[in-house]
């Protein structure tokens, strides 16, 4: 059974094979079963790519460049932040569990939901900081064994984050949400095999173009199966 504190075994998308295979039998001339042989049967995937780091990370930067380019829907998180959450945030509150539980559900239900209503894949802002975070959106691939879901750590050290948040005007996060979201910070196992991370101490423009290539090289690969 699931629950926000057990783990969701990573990158296996909620099963261990996305492609179904059927039995070819072959019979000799009296009619006897001679060979058993596997054939593919290949499926189309649906994939939610979810940019995931601390506030500053550049997250909308990237999603909105991947969201362009691969011609996929694309949903900001802090968008879809209750009204009070948004309050605690702007208050300098850190959000806990329970703030977030209904906001990963959403994100996760309007990503499926999207897919549902014919697109091929969704882009996604999350901050994702903790695993039990990530595995709350992980869920989405239990209820369509065609959903392969992807996550995109954007990879910064906390001060170039406080810089980036202090040169930001008019958005509710300042410097002490990055320091909150830093202390609680779980930056992805190596058993997290459906997450990429990239290193954002460059331009923005290379750190999209990185993050797009990485996504490609995934899409190229399920494709090749």
């Amino acid at each position: 059974m699931l629950s926000y504190d057990s783990p969701v075994p990573a990158g296996t998308n909620g099963h261990t094979n996305g492609h179904r295979d059927a039995s070819s039998i072959t019979t000799d001339h009296n009619g006897s079963m001679t060979s058993i042989r596997p054939r593919k049967q290949t499926t189309k995937h649906h994939h939610i790519w979810l940019v995931t780091g601390p506030a500053g990370s550049g997250k909308t930067t990237v999603a909105e460049f991947l969201a362009d380019k691969l011609h996929l829907p694309y949903i900001e998180g802090d968008a879809l932040h209750t009204k009070a959450n948004v309050e605690k945030m702007r208050n300098g509150t850190p959000l806990n569990d329970a703030d977030r539980w209904d906001w990963l559900t959403l994100l996760r239900d309007e990503s499926t939901r999207q897919i549902a209503s014919g697109s091929e894949g969704v882009v996604v802002t999350c901050s994702a900081l903790k695993r039990k975070y990530r595995d709350v959106i992980r869920v989405a691939a239990y209820f369509d064994p065609l959903i392969r879901v992807h996550f995109i750590f954007l990879d910064a050290s906390e001060d170039e984050l406080l810089r980036r948040v202090a040169e930001r005007k008019g958005h509710y996060m300042g410097a002490n949400m990055v320091r909150s979201q830093f202390d609680i910070l779980e930056r992805p196992g190596a058993d997290e095999g459906d997450v990429i991370s990239v290193d954002v101490g460059r331009s923005p423009g290379e750190v999209a173009e990185d993050a797009l290539s990485r996504v490609h090289k995934i899409i190229s690969n399920d494709r090749s199966y």
